[in-house]
């Protein structure tokens, strides 16, 4: 075979190298992104409703972030049952009070207008009572859901105040239903 016959065979055998090269450092920086800066999780019941729903898919991310009011945060809890969708009310250092009569949320004495995410179904209430206001102690957040009569969240004994180190990350980008996506 002479030199001139080799050329096609050696460019189309550099072309399939490059593609597998390609691909290869692809699946390495997906594998790196997901593994140390974002994570995918998926909606499993009603407690955000009409936030998130059931089976959304979202994307979260927990470089540099410490948690905020008004956050929605995925929360570990352990190796049995699924992680926890919530939303942060209070964070360390924060007095909150629950007036269930009239589903008021008041932080630091002042009450939060949650009007644009929180869902009361007809009848509803928020019911809570641990006897009066309550402190957030340093390394630790109170969480609700958004569908508040419907929630397992800090007011329950199940989960409490959670700690800020179970915190997985984040919710910021809804990536499925695709009539859906975009950042929460």
């Amino acid at each position: 075979m002479t030199l001139e016959r080799r050329k096609p065979f050696r460019r189309q055998f550099k072309m399939i190298y490059d593609w597998i090269e390609a691909l290869i450092l692809a699946l390495i920086l997906f594998t790196f992104a997901f593994t140390f800066l974002c994570r995918m999780v998926s909606v499993d019941g009603p407690s955000m409703e009409t936030t998130l729903e059931n089976n959304d898919r979202l994307l979260i991310c927990n470089i540099g972030y410490t948690p905020g009011r008004g956050d929605i945060v995925v929360i570990y809890r352990n190796e049995y049952e699924e992680p926890l969708i919530k939303r942060v009310i209070a964070i360390a250092g924060d007095n909150i009070y629950i007036d269930a009569a009239n589903n008021a949320v008041y932080v630091n004495g002042d009450k939060r207008d949650e009007s644009a995410y929180v869902h009361f179904p007809q009848g509803s209430d928020i019911s809570w009572n641990p006897g009066a206001a309550v402190d957030v102690p340093e390394g630790k957040l109170f969480v609700m859901g958004d569908h508040r009569n419907n929630s397992m969240d800090s007011r329950s004994s199940s989960v409490g105040l959670v700690d800020v180190e179970a915190v997985m990350g984040r919710v910021f980008f809804r990536i499925a239903p695709a009539e859906k996506i975009g950042l929460v």
